[in-house]
């Protein structure tokens, strides 16, 4: 089912709820003395829904230049890819092959396994890192017959330490999202926040249900975004191995 689809429902069905759990305090509750709730319940409103709409944007901003950050750094890693094989186009035979053999066959894993590992949340195979080491040691194990190889064979090993960091922080970004403890804050500070409004009073009943409403539908569409954007490889953000195919189609 498609993220928007699911989002709209939910938006729609808390909602519903707050409408109903509103109209139900209005319509059977006791109303006299209500309005006399008005001037404290709005003060530890405010400061309460300010607290909730700090965390939130501060929550929701990090997660974006997660984002951000973790598609630059799968470019990254597919250009310092290339560039180890281009490096190694200048040294000598068996050497040359190799490389450019190992560089693909990496690519070709992060396509076709690493990535649907980490659209599910699974850990990543040591696969990777194997077929890494597995060229650390074809560029270690060249024999440049001049000084203009070894130069050569030094830029690839550089290229190649930058794939390892990169490719670090790809996986790390997998496994960063929201730890317990914001999440406990959002959902508590999200029931507090919507619960407030329902001590006000002097307002008419449809009113009252327009505010539930709408300030549930705020607060439940920013916590859903925030589910979505915890893993930049699934959800709303869904990152793709763009980088790497067209690494191998710059390597082919």
């Amino acid at each position: 089912m498609s993220v928007f689809v699911v989002g709209m429902i939910w938006v729609i069905g808390i909602s519903a709820l707050a409408s109903a759990v509103a109209y139900v305090i209005r319509r059977f509750g006791e109303d006299e003395g209500r309005e006399g709730n008005n001037e404290p319940a709005s003060a530890v409103f405010t400061l309460v829904g300010g607290l909730q709409a700090v965390l939130m944007a501060f929550v929701l901003i990090g997660l974006f230049d997660a984002v951000s950050t973790t598609d630059a750094d799968t470019y990254r890693e597919a250009n310092s890819l290339v560039a180890v094989s281009w490096a190694g186009e200048s040294l000598p035979e068996p050497s040359r092959s190799e490389i450019r053999s190992l560089t693909e066959d990496y690519a070709d894993i992060v396509i076709d396994q690493e990535w649907a590992q980490l659209r599910n949340g699974d850990e990543v195979d040591g696969t990777g890192w194997a077929k890494l080491d597995e060229l650390r040691l074809a560029i270690e194990g060249a024999q440049p017959a001049d000084d203009w190889q070894e130069e050569r064979r030094l830029e690839a090993a550089t290229q190649l330490w930058e794939v390892y960091q990169a490719r670090q922080d790809r996986l790390n970004a997998a496994g960063d999202g929201v730890s317990t403890v914001v999440w406990f804050a959002l959902i508590a500070g999200s029931v507090l926040t919507l619960a407030l409004p329902y001590l006000f009073g002097g307002t008419r009943l449809v009113t009252h249900i327009i505010i539930a409403s709408t300030l549930a539908a705020t607060i439940t569409l920013l916590m859903f975004s925030i589910y979505q954007m915890q893993n930049p490889f699934s959800g709303g953000a869904s990152l793709e191995p763009d980088a790497f195919r067209s690494a191998l189609q710059r390597l082919g």
